[in-house]
């Protein structure tokens, strides 16, 4: 299977990089890149094709990865749309339809959105995934092992679902870098180092998810034990309740849920 990434910056070397891990051959992978400058990193540091021209980019390809920001979708599938010849398209801009992608390159139906999350720069990612309805199993299949090249993944049969994998996992890494912040700051004013203060509150996270993932029992069931009675867990949690915490993060997602599907909604006008 041959790829090309239309568009070279983080999240397609992530992928690149996960998918030389996984065995694919360098040539077997090329990019698209306008700029001068991010084409020759990609060569260096990945050892990969790198072009700036379009059509001389997909020539070949089996698959065609768009990791454009979402602005810049539009002109692209105009231009691609007359060098297809039954390639499968994968998106991973935010907030674009695929009924939006296909009607922008024509009624070419073959089409995959991915949600990914920042996480997939470290392999530890989680992806969303949505096929329209020309895509077959084999498609589905190869979308899927590109994407699970850097972290796991997740289908939805509604692409109208994607906004809250966007509101949760998409976004989701901003909400735990803020708590952590929060946590650093608290223990920086309680008198540990910023250092200190870091590494506690980083490995706390780390070890509290990877117990969560590798428990059968439902996180409020680890969080309960953790909380022993008339002890300092339980006074922590007595003022996040007191101040409602959990509405608020709640609130949060469904504000970012909100804000996907009004940009969704300003895409579809063009």
């Amino acid at each position: 299977m041959n790829i090309t990434f239309i568009g070279g910056g983080n999240m397609a070397s992530a992928l690149i990089s996960g998918l030389l891990q996984q065995g694919y051959a360098a040539e077997q992978l090329h990019v698209v890149e306008i700029n001068a400058e991010s084409r020759e990193k990609i060569k260096h540091t990945l050892g990969v094709p790198a072009v700036a021209d379009l059509a001389d980019g997909v020539k070949g390809s089996d698959v065609i990865l768009l990791a454009v920001k979402p602005q810049q979708l539009f002109e692209l599938t105009r231009k691609l749309a007359p060098l297809l010849n039954g390639q499968l398209i994968i998106s991973i801009a935010a907030g674009i339809r695929a009924t939006d992608i296909i009607r922008w390159m024509g009624g070419y139906a073959r089409v995959v959105r991915a949600m990914p999350n920042t996480p997939s720069l470290v392999r530890s990612g989680v992806a969303g995934l949505y096929a329209a309805p020309g895509v077959g199993e084999l498609d589905k299949k190869n979308a899927e092992s590109i994407l699970a090249a850097v972290g796991s993944t997740l289908w939805v049969d509604d692409e109208e679902m994607l906004h809250t994998v966007t509101a949760i996992s998409g976004s989701g890494p901003a909400y735990v870098f803020y708590f952590i912040e929060s946590m650093q700051q608290a223990g920086i004013e309680l008198g540990l180092t910023p250092a200190q203060a870091r590494q506690l509150s980083l490995q706390t996270f780390a070890g509290a998810s990877k117990l969560a993932s590798l428990s059968d029992e439902d996180v409020a069931v680890l969080r309960a034990r953790v909380t022993s009675k008339g002890g300092t867990t339980e006074q922590a949690i007595q003022a996040m309740e007191k101040n409602a915490i959990q509405c608020k993060i709640i609130a949060a997602v469904h504000a970012a849920n909100r804000r996907s599907r009004e940009l969704s909604d300003e895409f579809s006008r063009i």
